[in-house]
């Protein structure tokens, strides 16, 4: 490992996190979206480096300023934070290169600036959350992350999104303090914020009642980062009038990020140390997800509003991660981390093509795409890809890892069978919702004509999702390898 590659998970989030205000004093039109995206994709083939490493050997570990820890602060890239880096990275790339037509019409130029720094910051805060082996550190990068989120869903001319904001703003809040404060229970018992020490100091406690009570803390402020069901009321609004590019980014890794921590906080301190977790967290997840799951595809059948309508998906398609994770088995597990992939594959790509239509419509509810698929024939290509991807068709990539949910699913003793039912019931709610779509743009009478053309290279990268979703579907190779060890990882944290 050659002195550059040492040092590359600080430079995943050093990089965006520098560029951040240096985009902030580039005032020439079109200029800082140009930084933001050379800058993205630096950090995606950092991402890309990174996972060539760790699918070789172990783990990379960095140790900020050579402090040894648990005193030092220090990151750390495993397969699962790969994975996770791989998504963050590759959507913010995919929206930034796509998007910029469509953010143009949106964001001013006196506006630009900012919002593009602000973009920077999410990143690099998403990507710090990620590479961080430190409990405190997380939640700075979570606030960076969190707080320039806010402005990027706030980016548009809507003014819908303003109360939208406020409430992603109030709930991220309550969820950062529940994390907060299960984090500072944790330290006044073991005097460390080392996730690796914390797990080796959490069994010495004596009393292990303040660790619960950090365990209820730190799960449900999670779940609510993560927009688990019935957590997840900021998350439909946020979504729905956010710039489509934005919530192209969003949608793809924002609540991954934060499904990641949960489950690196609650294998890796949790289950091996509290007698009994194991079966808590599988109660407390397994109806959640499940409500999520068939609550989130019902909502989702019957929205007009097609950015509304995948929102209320995402609750759903949250809920199969959370199921697979709520087995604690290697299927399970390896099902959950693979569905985070794969689904923001699926789910980038839809907001992609959404951004595409809205360039030539005046709205996004079905109404407004009336007919549209005779003259956008390519862009509905490739959304129907991905829309198939996110059902779980064969040859793509959503089926995957659904098969290997369902496997987790037969694995059980009992239950099984009527959890597999609840996939495949859910997987039909995502056709209809889907065909609903697919039936309003391809059989609907437009109302008016209008010229339809799709930028070129917003054309391209959603092309190249809609691609990625049958690859990975035919050849899922490296995602399936990343996961399974993510999952081999995890369970070795447990009792």
């Amino acid at each position: 490992m050659n002195a550059l590659t040492a040092h590359l998970p600080a430079l995943q989030v050093i990089v965006p996190m520098l560029m951040a205000p240096f985009v902030v004093l580039l005032r020439a039109r079109n200029l800082p979206w140009v930084a933001a995206t050379a800058t993205s994709l630096l950090a995606f083939s950092i991402a890309v480096r990174l996972t060539m490493i760790v699918t070789d050997g172990k783990p990379v570990s960095y140790r900020m300023g050579s402090w040894a820890p648990p005193y030092g602060i220090e990151l750390q890239v495993d397969a699962l934070s790969a994975l996770v880096l791989l998504v963050v990275t590759g959507a913010s790339s995919l929206a930034l290169i796509g998007g910029r037509e469509s953010l143009a019409k949106v964001i001013s130029a006196d506006r630009e600036p900012y919002f593009f720094a602000a973009w920077l910051l999410a990143l690099a805060g998403m990507a710090g959350i990620v590479v961080s082996a430190d409990a405190f550190n997380i939640f700075v990068f979570m606030e960076i992350s969190s707080l320039a989120s806010y402005v990027l869903v706030a980016g548009g001319p809507d003014r819908r999104a303003l109360p939208a904001t406020f409430k992603y703003l109030i709930m991220g809040t309550i969820g950062a303090t529940f994390y907060l404060i299960g984090v500072g229970l944790i330290y006044m018992m073991t005097g460390t914020l080392n996730l690796a020490d914390m797990e080796l100091r959490v069994h010495e406690v004596a009393d292990q009642k303040p660790i619960l009570a950090a365990a209820g803390f730190i799960t449900v402020g999670l779940a609510l980062k993560a927009a688990i069901f019935p957590l997840h009321v900021w998350l439909p609004n946020a979504y729905t009038y956010a710039p489509h590019v934005v919530t192209a980014f969003l949608a793809a890794c924002a609540t991954k990020v934060a499904l990641y921590v949960l489950l690196r906080f609650d294998f890796f301190v949790f289950q091996q140390n509290l007698i009994g977790h194991e079966f808590q967290f599988a109660a407390y997840l397994m109806p959640l997800a499940i409500l999520g799951i068939l609550i989130g595809s019902a909502v989702a059948m019957f929205e007009r509003n097609i950015k509304r309508m995948l929102a209320f998906s995402s609750v759903a398609q949250i809920g199969y991660m959370m199921l697979g994770a709520s087995f604690v088995t290697a299927t399970g597990l390896t099902a959950a981390t693979l569905h985070m992939f794969n689904h923001a594959l699926a789910k980038g790509g839809l907001f992609l093509a959404i951004a595409a239509i809205a360039i030539v419509t005046a709205g996004c509810r079905l109404s407004d795409i009336a007919g549209l698929a005779r003259r956008m024939p390519w862009t509905f290509a490739a959304l129907v890809v991905a829309g198939l991807s996110l059902i779980g068709v064969p040859g793509t990539a959503g089926f995957v890892s659904k098969w290997y949910l369902i496997d987790a699913a037969l694995e059980l003793e009992t239950g099984g069978a009527a959890l597999v039912a609840l996939i495949l019931v859910s997987s039909l709610m995502a056709v209809v919702y889907v065909w609903r779509i697919v039936e309003a743009a391809c059989f609907g009478e437009p109302a008016e004509r209008r010229a339809a053309s799709v930028p070129p290279a917003l054309a391209i990268v959603l092309w190249a999702a809609a691609i990625a979703n049958l690859g990975f579907g035919i050849a899922p190779g490296l995602p399936l390898s990343l996961s399974a060890t993510a999952a081999d990882i995890l369970l070795g944290h447990v009792q």
